[in-house]
Parts: C-alpha cells; structure tokens; sequence
C-alpha cells in the first residue's frame, strides 16, 4: 500500500553532480561523497558507486526491519548483522540490479534465523519498493 505526501515523517534530499562520475550529497552535509564507476566499469574505483549507497542504505533498513520483526515474535536479534550483495549488469533494458541479502543471527536456531529474515523481508520499506522490480534473494 502506498503512502501519501501526508504519511511521510522524513524526507530524505540528495544531489548528484555528474552521475556515475562526480559527487553526492545530501542537503544537510552528512553525506558528502565521490562517486565513480568501479573498475569493473572501466572506471578508476576510486570513490564510491551508487551499488554500494544502495547497498548500505537496504542493509541498514532491513536490519530495522528485521529488529521490528524480532520484537513482535520475542526473538534475540542482538548480535546480528545484514550484508546486501548488490549486483549491476546488462539486460534487455540495458541495465538492471540483483541483490542478495545475507542475514546472520547469533542467537536463534536456523529456522528462525530463516523465518525471522523472511518476515523482515515483507515489512522492509526497500523489499517493498523493489518487490517485482528485482531478483532479491534471502539467505542466512
């Protein structure tokens, strides 16, 4: 279900300057940074990519998600941490992502380890926005 301009408690602003190649930042200074293809790109890799922004930005928000999960089912997520693998690579659009989320919890069995991450996966605001857009995998 969609939110309206009403429902949003935050706003997040940030500008690029040269795409791929130049610089980010947010209106508030927070973030500040340069960007620039990886090498794999053909690029220097000397700065940072949008690959890796979108991957530390689903990360943390569904590690959130996760916390919020393991809340309602009275689960020990402390010690826990999330990886987002995110791939770049050519399709009959011409380019598209993939992304892997890799999920460990200390502290629970594997099996809810794996139901714990499957439900974060539904309430995770960036599962939402990517859900039938993109291939995201789950893994514990």
């Amino acid at each position: 279900m969609a939110i309206t301009q009403s429902d949003v408690v935050y706003t997040a602003v940030a500008t690029a300057e040269n795409g791929r190649d130049g610089r980010v930042a947010t209106d508030d200074g927070k973030l500040d940074v340069v960007v620039n293809p990886p090498k794999e790109q053909g690029g220097s890799g000397e700065g940072t990519n949008p690959e890796q922004l979108f991957a530390a930005g689903y990360s943390a928000c569904f590690q959130g998600a996760l916390a919020v999960v393991a809340r309602q089912e009275n689960a020990d997520v402390s010690g826990s941490t999330v990886t987002a693998h995110v791939g770049i690579g050519k399709n009959d659009e011409g380019f598209g992502i993939i992304v892997d989320i890799k999920a460990s919890i200390p502290n629970v069995d594997a099996a809810t380890a794996k139901d714990l991450v499957e439900k974060a996966h539904q309430v995770c605001p960036y599962s939402k926005a990517t859900r039938g857009n993109i291939t995201v995998t789950l893994s514990v």
